[in-house]
Parts: structure tokens; sequence; C-alpha cells
């Protein structure tokens, strides 16, 4: 995500009103009872999360001027110390699952130079998860890379997929016996996502912070998974494509019982009128990542709103629509619509992997998570194969280029004395965990 959550709104064209502008419509009964093996969680990013991420290509970008985000990183929310706080919330909630990702800048701060005490620090959040009855589920890149990496044109620069390979072997041989499975990349089909609908300053202000950045390191080109020129999306998905597959073979000589897949931003795309274009926009922002993933242990899903697709462009949100912060519809059914589609495009197991909602209304939120998994559970019914749900996000975080504004957490953090409190959202997503039943 640049913010993938809120900017997918912005220049989408002005149009009519359509739908029903409700959270969830009203449906036939559901059975309420998940699968016996369902996994419970919620989801995190190390660099949104852990604070003081120095070694990674964003840290870099944040801290200069011109950038394309509107205030750095810092602290976070402190989780590189408080992990196992974190856990025992995750624990006390009744999930069965932690979501969360390894930093590969902290792993291999300099090319080459890969640090014990960093893995032993993984290591130890990864038996503290076992400890704890939670699934860990592990990414092992979630848009940030070393700033060595991105300084030598990060995911464009053919060498990529090579290093991201040697990271992943050094990774599993330290940390592989005690994961669950693994998720490689997080949306690397994010900015396939943006492309249509970001205004053209956008992509010139990332394309400054860019060139900025290697002048600073004098190098020639500086690009990173979520901030990147529009130029180089082509060579960017053949990267973290090619790297997907070197990764998985990397993880699975070391351990080949492992579960691995990718995560992909997906939205519920629907047809409206005659001659819509959605099937042509699914092919373009998802068609060659669920051909790739068609061959893996499972696909992560990772939703946030459904797009309205006419024969030209996507539709604004209804008239009357709830909306989250950025004025984005808030549509429960999303979800299932999400996961339908990529299972049948892939004949795979889903793992929800994000689902959730920016608002600072946490009602909303209450009425959303139960709305969203009574369809997910249709779904289920329905045949197809859903692993379990992550919750976005454990914690308000840092959410990329827009700071610390959104709140997609089941706590808040305050930002002194970092103590998490729980939203009562928390507990309406914790019943239906310890019940395994909405």
């Amino acid at each position: 995500m640049l913010d993938r959550r809120t900017m997918l709104a912005a220049g989408m064209a002005a149009a009519g009103a359509m739908a029903a502008p409700a959270i969830a419509a009203r449906k036939a009964a559901v059975n309420p009872a998940f699968p016996k093996d369902f996994l419970w969680g919620v989801a995190t990013a190390p660099h949104q999360i852990e604070g003081n991420n120095i070694a990674s290509d964003l840290w870099f970008l944040e801290n200069q001027q011109p950038t394309i985000f509107a205030e750095p990183s810092r602290d976070a929310c402190n989780s590189f110390a408080l992990w196992e706080t974190d856990l025992d919330i995750v624990k006390n909630l009744g999930l069965t699952c932690y979501r969360f990702g390894i930093e590969w800048a902290r792993i291999e701060p300099e090319k080459g130079l890969f640090s014990q005490a960093m893995l032993d620090h993984y290591k130890a959040l990864i038996e503290g998860c076992r400890a704890r009855g939670l699934a860990p589920v592990v990414t092992m890149s979630h848009f940030t890379a070393p700033r060595w990496f991105s300084a030598q044109g990060g995911w464009t620069n053919p060498e990529s997929a090579e290093l991201f390979a040697r990271y992943c072997d050094r990774a599993m041989r330290a940390l592989g016996a005690g994961i669950h499975s693994v998720i490689t990349f997080n949306e690397p089909n994010i900015l396939l996502l943006l492309k249509p609908m970001l205004p053209p300053q956008v992509w010139d202000i990332q394309k400054l912070t860019l060139e900025t950045a290697a002048k600073r390191l004098g190098v020639p080109k500086f690009v990173s998974a979520n901030v990147a020129g529009v130029e180089d999306l082509p060579a960017l998905q053949k990267g973290m494509l090619a790297a997907h597959k070197a990764g998985k073979a990397a993880i699975k000589a070391v351990r080949a019982d492992l579960p691995v897949g990718f995560s992909l931003a997906m939205m519920d795309d629907q047809a409206v009128g005659k001659n819509s274009i959605r099937d042509a926009m699914r092919q373009e922002l998802y068609g060659a990542w669920l051909e790739v993933a068609k061959t893996d242990d499972f696909l992560g899903v990772q939703n946030y709103e459904r797009a309205l697709w006419t024969d030209k462009d996507r539709l604004p949100a209804p008239k009357g629509s709830v909306v989250n912060w950025g004025g984005t519809e808030v549509w429960a059914p999303s979800l299932a619509g999400a996961v339908r589609y990529a299972h049948q495009a892939t004949g795979v197991p889903i793992l929800v992997s994000e689902h959730g909602v920016g608002t600072t209304d946490d009602s909303v939120r209450q009425a959303f998570i139960p709305a969203a998994l009574a369809d997910l559970k249709r779904a289920i019914d329905d045949g197809v194969p859903v692993l379990g749900y992550c919750h976005w996000s454990l914690l308000d975080n840092f959410e990329w280029i827009f700071g610390y504004k959104p709140k997609f957490g089941l706590h808040s953090v305050d930002p002194a004395t970092f103590v998490r409190t729980a939203k009562p959202s928390a507990a309406v997503y914790g019943a239906i965990a310890r019940r395994n039943a909405l």
C-alpha cells in the first residue's frame, strides 16, 4: 500500500449513485459454526509496529525532504520491545493465530552481513507464539527492504530474486522449525491497483521522493515495493514474480512441508451494466499473480472494499454509504466476494490474511466484523476452502504515507507510553473466535 485501503478511492470518476448503501444486506440464516481447525488471527507488519527500522528503505524515504510520507514512523508502537505484550493481547482475545513479519533490513542490514541477534529476536517471537498456542504466520517481505537493496534498484534489479532467496534461506535455517506457514510477499500487486486510480500528482511526488533518495546516496536508481514510478511497474512486477518463485524454492529446500504462498490486495470486483470492464481489470490487477498462485499451497486474500466497474471506469461510493476515514465505501459482503473469486481463479485454499476498516468510529468496526464473517461463512458452506481469518490490525499503527492518522486497530496505542487499550470491537471479534462461531 501507498495506503491501499484509502487511496484506491482517489481519482475515481464522478458518477451517479447506485446499489444499496448498507454495511451488509439481509440474507438467509447462516450456519454459525466455523470449521474445527479454522485459524482466528490478527495481522501486523514489522515496519508499521516495531519502530526504529533504521536500515530499511522506507525509513530512509520517510526521513528526508521532499517525501511522499506525511510523517516518519519513529518508534511506531514500540513492538520490537513490546512483542510479548502484543502476544499476550492476542492470546487473551481468544485467538489462535498471529500473522507478523520479519524485517529483512534488520536481519541483513548491509549486503551480505547477517545479524544473528536479529534472527534470535524473531526466533523468540515465534517461540512466544507457540508457547501461547498461536500459529505463527510469517511474512518475509511486507513492502520494506534493506536500504542497500532498494539503492541498487530494488525489485527492478536482475539480482533481486537471488538476493531474496538467500535471505529466505538464512531465515528459514534459523526460524523455519517453528513457523506455521509463510507469506513471501505482502500485496505485490498494490501499485497495479493504484495505477489507474491515483492522480498524476501523487505519482509525481513519489518520483521526486525516489530521485531525492538516489541523489542522497549517489546511486542511479532507488525503488521500493510500494513507492515506485509508473515507468518502473513492469520491471517491478517481473522482479517480484521471480523473487516469489525463488524464495519459495529456498524455503521448501529447508523445510519441504512448510505451506508457502503470498497475499494479494483484492477488491470485490463487480460488473455494472453492459460491456463492463470488470474482467479486463481483474486480469490487469491480479492475473499474473493468480496464475502463479495455482502452484502454491495457499493464497492470502486482503480485502477492504468492492469496486463497481462500468464499461468505462470505476464508480464512486453509492450515495448514503457507510464510509471509512478516506471516504471509501464500507461494504461487508466484499470479503466473501473477493475470496470466492480468488479460489475460483486458482483452485487453492484461501487464507484471509488481512481484512478491516479504517475508522475512528469503532461502532462501524463492531458491525462490520460479524457481517463480513457471516458472508465468509456462506462461502465456506458453499465449498470454498478458507483456512482462517486475520483481522487488520491488532493495533492502531503507522499507515505508510498517511502516518498515524488512519485507525485500523482493535486496540489504540498511546504514542508517549505505548499503552495498548482495547476498543469494543476487540471484544466482539474475540467472542466470535472463542466460540469458533458467529
